[in-house]
């Protein structure tokens, strides 16, 4: 009885450190080799949904602009939202990724219409045409928040993760995502064992 106490309580520490190791920020690695620590202030969080039966990992709303976006939100702040969808209890196959963009402003007139919500994105001079965003949640308070939406495959998120320059459009709203934002999505794909 006491080997299996014994053995048992070894496996529990052994299984604690597999699942420290696990959520501890590993180097990235940049695409031209060197590694670099993952320093991007954004939250990530993976999360297994029993009724979805699914794993997420979730980057957590990120700020990437305030003031800087041309078209018809130029006193607007952006952010966004990441998510990896793997089926099941696992990490070693992702099977979307989906991308939300959050525009905030004083004006409640500057919302995207219907036909002004197709995403297209420029990864290293690259253009992935993403479709059509869906409206994802709309509030007014004392700040007009439109939330946008759209899936995409994991290859293209790997392809924009990877790369050093990435602008989005959405309908005219036209903005470009900081190095913190990029490294972001590195470490999100860093933590798939594909």
């Amino acid at each position: 009885m006491k080997l299996f106490a014994i053995t048992f309580c070894l496996l529990v520490i052994a299984g604690t450190s597999q699942i420290n190791a696990f959520h501890r920020s590993e180097p990235t690695a940049t695409p031209g080799g060197a590694n670099q620590t993952t320093n991007h202030d954004g939250k990530i969080e993976s999360k297994y949904d029993g009724f979805t039966h699914e794993t997420t990992i979730t980057l957590k709303k990120m700020r990437v602009t305030c003031g800087r976006t041309k078209g018809n939100f130029k006193d607007a702040c952006v952010s966004l939202v990441a998510r990896l969808h793997c089926p099941g209890i696992q990490l070693d196959y992702v099977r979307q990724a989906s991308l939300q963009i959050i525009f905030q402003t004083d004006d409640w007139d500057q919302r995207h219409s219907l036909s002004q919500r197709d995403l297209s994105v420029v990864a290293d001079g690259v253009t992935y045409r993403l479709g059509r965003m869906t409206l994802a949640g709309l509030s007014t308070d004392t700040l007009m928040t439109e939330t946008l939406e759209v899936t995409l495959p994991y290859a293209t998120f790997v392809k924009i993760a990877k790369a050093e320059v990435v602008e989005m459009k959405v309908g005219p709203s036209q903005f470009e995502l900081r190095q913190q934002n990029i490294v972001a999505f590195r470490d999100m794909v860093n933590r798939v064992k594909v």
